[in-house]
């Protein structure tokens, strides 16, 4: 089962996840480097499946209230066509999976922005990872979400959540473990809505993750599913660089945009155009 930790101690538990998800996990890992999908269903890239994802979600457009937050780095494409398309503001929110020691391929658990961590404490107890363990591998991963916190965003603090409605978007949905973190790391910085969005997902994931957002869309749920990389055409690894690009892009898109808004405003008004200080 998997437990979701909060102020890093691997002995404490909030909550527990869906196990059934644990033994999917194991299986698609191994499916998701096999060819596109040969019937021509799902996607191009992450770029096309963004734009599909974001008609499903065009309730919450141009709405002053939505913030839409991608998971690096396959998350973050789609989420940047999601802003675009909703007219609202992009920023990353970081989940870093924590591999068995040996096989770290395999993910025992994941660690989110806010140090939320969620553990499978059943595979971890069946491999016989001491707690020592797992507390090194926790250590490095925190570095790592920091590193690349910082390397996204720089000096810039993260976009501010409570009272918001939050969409958070990832290029699809295995066993659900990185979005859960996020989902519960999310909650407690108290937004007024989340709604955890991707392209692709296992149908029992996305149904299981209801129990946690407050929404849950899954473009399709195929099934069978076999891995998030069967239902894309281009699947290659998206680089820092290229987070970094979609997020300036974005900051300069919405900036323009809101200053739109604002001058017509003020030009309806007979105002002369307020000054606005850059965009998140």
């Amino acid at each position: 089962m998997w437990h979701a930790l909060s102020n890093a101690s691997p002995s404490d538990c909030a909550f527990v996840f869906e196990s059934a998800l644990v033994t999917r996990f194991n299986t698609q890992l191994m499916m998701a480097t096999q060819d596109p999908d040969p019937t021509g269903r799902g996607y191009y890239n992450r770029r096309e499946a963004g734009v599909v994802l974001a008609r499903r979600l065009a309730a919450y457009a141009g709405r002053p209230d939505v913030i839409v937050l991608g998971l690096p780095r396959g998350g973050v494409p789609v989420a940047y066509e999601v802003a675009r398309a909703l007219d609202a503001p992009l920023d990353v929110f970081v989940v870093r999976k924590l591999g068995l020691p040996g096989q770290e391929e395999m993910a025992m658990g994941a660690v989110a922005s806010g140090d939320t961590v969620v553990l499978n404490r059943n595979l971890i107890r069946t491999m016989g990872i001491p707690d020592a363990g797992v507390a090194r591998v926790l250590s490095a991963e925190r570095h790592e979400l920091a590193r690349r916190e910082h390397a996204y965003r720089g000096d810039r603090p993260p976009v501010a959540v409570a009272g918001k409605i939050v969409i958070l978007a990832d290029d699809g949905l295995a066993t659900g473990s990185s979005m859960l973190a996020a989902v519960e790391a999310l909650k407690q910085r108290q937004p007024a809505r989340l709604v955890v969005a991707a392209p692709v997902g296992a149908a029992e994931t996305c149904s299981a993750l209801g129990r946690y957002a407050d929404d849950v869309v899954c473009a399709i749920t195929p099934t069978p599913f076999d891995g998030v990389g069967a239902w894309y055409a281009d699947f290659r690894q998206t680089t820092d660089d290229e987070v970094r690009d979609l997020l300036r892009r974005a900051d300069e898109e919405w900036a323009h945009s809101r200053d739109l808004r604002d001058g017509s405003v003020n030009g309806a008004s007979g105002d002369a155009p307020e000054t606005h200080p850059p965009a998140l």
